[in-house]
């Protein structure tokens, strides 16, 4: 299910289901929408604070979604930060109503499983793309060729520009999906798990030490959640280092875990956790990995209606 295209002087809505954010970089962020040509509007609970670390009570963070969603005039929902506390809202979306007012909703981090879930169940496509105060707020913080690309209709195409390196050579086409691995592996054992079969499998995390990104791969392995899936590609893995340890230790984790697997795997693509330039990743479309000569990851479709 695709959104519309959204234009340029389109309103969009800040809401934070999950964690608050510093008011300071929450402006700056708005400001950035604004500069980038949107109208914004901010949910009821975007600046607020509720103890021990939430924007609101889960009543109120999902009630932000759905008036977002629900608001004809707005085109697109922007999500200040991830942070910890949108599963609490999992069990209580409103599906129907997402369903019935399809837009591109852009997070990452902790915001993956309620992006999966949305993906699973109504067929919206899922946009990985940057936050509000993590990415919009700072310098060179979003790749601006696959945000617009991604709202207007245009192929995504990326690379060894956007941090992508070949890790296992090979060419495979499928579903792109995905997002933190953190969140996708708490996921698992809970009706909210998720749909990773057989897809073109991102994955990304950020401050996870190699033995944990080894386990959590594992889990997954022994969940049937990588069964069928046509090829990996890893994000930049910020700050996943051990103190002492080799550099690469990240990328001997994974072609260890996955030495099963004869398909591409690619690492470095900078989008979720990322150092600078948020890459736009829409999951839920067809995409082809081919990492030959140079890596690239094409898009074979539109996220949005045009």
């Amino acid at each position: 299910m695709k959104p519309a295209a959204v234009s340029k002087g389109a309103r969009v809505a800040v809401i934070a289901p999950a964690s608050s954010a510093k008011p300071e970089l929450i402006e700056k962020g708005i400001a950035a929408l604004r500069a980038h040509g949107f109208e914004v509007v901010t949910g009821k609970h975007a600046l607020g604070k509720e103890p021990p670390y939430f924007s609101g009570t889960a009543a109120e963070r999902l009630a932000d979604l759905h008036a977002a969603f629900a608001d004809p005039e707005v085109e697109a929902v922007f999500t200040t930060r991830g942070g910890y506390g949108s599963n609490y809202l999992l069990e209580d979306l409103d599906l129907d109503l997402i369903r019935a007012n399809p837009k591109p909703f852009f997070s990452y981090s902790d915001l993956t499983a309620v992006q999966t879930w949305m993906l699973d169940k109504t067929g919206l496509i899922a946009f990985h793309g940057p936050l509000v105060a993590g990415d919009f707020s700072r310098d060179n913080g979003v790749h601006e060729a696959s945000f617009k690309a991604a709202l207007n209709g245009r192929l995504i195409e990326v690379g060894a520009a956007e941090g992508m390196r070949i890790l296992r050579a090979g060419r495979a086409e499928g579903i792109a999906y995905g997002g933190c691995l953190s969140i996708l592996t708490a996921s698992l054992g809970t009706p909210f798990a998720p749909q990773t079969e057989g897809k073109l499998l991102f994955l990304e995390d950020v401050g996870t030490k190699p033995y944990q990104i080894d386990r959590m791969l594992r889990q997954m392995v022994l969940a049937g959640k990588f069964d069928g899936v046509t090829g990996f590609v890893f994000g930049e893995m910020l700050e996943c280092v051990s103190p002492g340890t080799s550099p690469d230790l990240v990328d001997q984790v994974i072609l260890r875990v996955l030495d099963w697997f004869d398909g591409p795997i690619a690492m470095g693509l900078r989008s979720g956790h990322v150092s600078h330039g948020n890459v736009t990743l829409p999951f839920g479309i067809r995409a082809e990995l081919a990492l030959e000569d140079e890596p690239k990851l094409r898009y074979l479709e539109a996220a949005v209606q045009v």
